[in-house]
């Protein structure tokens, strides 16, 4: 999709072909990850973009039988290309409203601030995102985690909380644990993403654990930027028993080498994780979604059905 975009758009990637971009796709840490995800950024110029890519992650989450997703989207990295926010998300959203109709696929939005700019760049964002504060569920904080602590952006973080938006950030992938405490103490979120070295410390675990906080774990990203050196040493089972609501996702999965059932069994296939366990996961899931009540118990139900519980 990469190169028909370019064609389209009429930009150069300093690629001969598809091959060689997935030989670029090797990272040893996420700023690796990061030059060649700003870079692919590039072809995404039109609304008519935006929904193409949505539509194709929607089409892969039917074919994992993906029934609600919520989505990161980075405005910073397309309107400070000189691309209309209007563009970006109103292709997105247009995908979205298909996958719903076509595909019954819900979803909820969550427009993320890129931590390795400045909190003021973000407040702009909040700004620029005005108009569709109705469709957007929550903001959350990724990009460079290293040397860019959540402390950054409390200010912005507590105004998006006043907004009466849902909150999350990436926290405790490469980061220590003192960002996750300052997610939790600072940003205020609802949820944390990835969280893996929350493990490094037994007061935040506990804390965690008893505040019922999510943990958006992904495994082939830890895989693929050395946060884990071999799938086998994945954390997934210390956290379930450390009583985390752990959860199991997709990130960025056409770099990472999987969408949602890969990264399952990834797991499966790594660290035998029973069916109780799978379950656990998939319930976690719900119970950390921003969707209402009413619709969590109702996945709940039909999960409990599925699994003969």
């Amino acid at each position: 999709m990469m190169f028909d975009l370019a064609r389209r758009n009429d930009v150069n990637l300093p690629y001969a072909d598809v091959a060689a971009i997935r030989d670029a796709y090797r990272f040893n840490c996420l700023q690796d990850f990061l030059d060649l995800y700003y870079q692919g950024m590039s072809v995404l110029l039109t609304d008519q973009d935006f929904y193409d890519l949505t539509w194709a992650y929607l089409q892969r989450c039917r074919d994992d039988n993906v029934i609600h997703t919520e989505i990161f989207f980075d405005p910073q990295g397309h309107t400070q290309r000189g691309v209309s926010f209007e563009a970006v998300f109103e292709g997105i959203w247009s995908a979205l409203l298909d996958g719903e109709q076509q595909l019954g696929i819900s979803s909820r939005v969550i427009m993320c601030f890129l931590r390795h700019l400045e909190q003021e760049d973000a407040f702009a964002t909040l700004n620029e995102a005005g108009p569709y504060l109705d469709r957007i569920c929550g903001v959350g904080l990724d990009s460079s985690e290293l040397g860019h602590p959540p402390s950054k952006f409390f200010s912005v973080f507590v105004h998006a909380g006043e907004l009466g938006l849902k909150r999350v950030a990436h926290a405790g992938e490469e980061g220590p644990p003192e960002y996750v405490y300052e997610a939790l103490d600072g940003l205020r979120v609802d949820r944390i993403d990835h969280g893996n070295r929350s493990l490094e410390d037994a007061e935040l675990v506990g804390r965690l654990a008893g505040m019922k906080i999510p943990l958006t774990v992904c495994p082939q990203s830890n895989l693929r930027l050395a946060v884990v050196k071999d799938m086998r040493d994945h954390p997934i089972r210390s956290m379930l028993a450390a009583g985390l609501r752990a959860t199991v996702n997709s990130d960025d999965p056409a770099y990472f080498g999987g969408y949602i059932n890969d990264n399952f069994n990834a797991l499966v296939d790594a660290v035998d994780l029973s069916a109780e366990e799978i379950v656990k996961l998939v319930r976690n899931s719900f119970k950390s979604s921003f969707l209402d009540k009413d619709s969590i118990n109702r996945h709940l139900d039909a999960v409990a059905a599925a699994a003969g519980s």
